[in-house]
């Protein structure tokens, strides 16, 4: 039986709604539009239907491009924000349902492409009822919004209002081919970097990590020009330029370890060309929601420890 919902209920249009509330936190069309993977243009339009709709103006058009919320504007966005927040967070509760024989590992690319996928099928081995989805990106998890179970992350461990385990502790050194190691001009120590390309990765969620500056400075190599290179946004870019000879990059040992052993498919061709590293300030850790874990995602806990302990031997 129908629940007797009153009077009808009288709504503004959706999109229109969803592209005003994205302008309203990104300040300008553009960005809203690459949000929402439409064009500037398409958001301008969904936004003059609302206000059309509304018959107010929402946005006060700026001279730089920008937009400026109105007071009416400000009103609106409060709420329209906060209600979709609900939707997300209901949807994302919803899609969980039933399906309790799939587990969504949310990572970053290259955690995902250089540890976690060589060893997954063993999971899938031990666990053959569960059907694992990994998911690559470098923002942090909303589990009220996102659909995922768990995350591995690398950090400080510090996640409020989640669990946090750690994993595995990292150093950081230089990689490279060894056509390049034994070369002309060779290199068998720190002061030979001066004299070839380093490979730069630019992450950006390791505004802390330890790149080519603060390796230099910890190893205590000093003359160096550490801002000219080529410059990579995940670290297994950098490490397939140094694999192809393109330079010398910065591999840890969860993140290029297993290269540089020739674990997997065949050797690689990375070497460390000296023994010289530096302790990372992140580590990796399993992030998951406070509660007590659901059966599969305690089945990838343990999994995942006993990887990461036998890793650590």
């Amino acid at each position: 039986m129908a629940r007797d919902l009153g009077p009808r209920r009288r709504l503004p249009p959706l999109n229109a709604v969803r592209a005003f509330e994205a302008a309203s936190r990104h300040a300008t069309f553009h960005e809203a539009g690459d949000e929402l993977g439409v064009s500037a243009g398409a958001v301008a339009q969904q936004v003059k239907i609302l206000e059309g709709w509304f018959g107010l103006a929402l946005f006060r058009r700026l001279p730089s491009r920008g937009v400026a919320l109105t007071p009416a504007g400000q009103r609106f966005a409060a709420a329209a924000g906060e209600i979709l927040d609900q939707l997300a967070e209901a949807t994302a509760r919803l899609q969980r349902l039933g399906r309790d024989h799939v587990l969504t590992v949310s990572t970053t690319h290259s955690f995902a492409s250089l540890w976690l996928i060589p060893r997954i099928g063993s999971f899938r081995a031990q666990h053959p009822d569960l059907d694992v989805r990994v998911v690559a990106n470098n923002r942090l998890v909303d589990f009220a919004r996102d659909d995922a179970d768990l995350a591995i992350r690398h950090g400080r461990g510090r996640y409020p209002g989640l669990r946090s385990d750690l994993l595995m502790r990292d150093v950081v050194f230089p990689v490279c081919s060894p056509h390049l190691r034994d070369g002309a001009p060779p290199l068998r120590a720190p002061d030979d970097l001066a004299r070839h390309t380093l490979l730069h990765d630019d992450d950006p969620i390791d505004l802390e990590s330890v790149g080519w500056p603060q390796w230099l400075a910890a190893a205590g190599v000093p003359g160096i020009d550490a801002s000219r290179g080529p410059r990579f946004t995940h670290t297994f870019m950098v490490l397939q330029c140094a694999t192809a000879g393109g330079g010398v990059g910065l591999a840890t040992r969860v993140l290029g370890g297993d290269l540089v052993a020739g674990i997997g498919q065949g050797a690689t061709g990375l070497v460390r060309p000296f023994p010289d590293e530096v302790a990372s300030p992140y580590s990796f850790f399993l992030v998951t929601p406070t509660e007590t874990d659901a059966p599969k995602v305690a089945c990838f806990r343990a999994w995942i420890t006993a990887q990461a302990e036998a890793w650590a031997r």
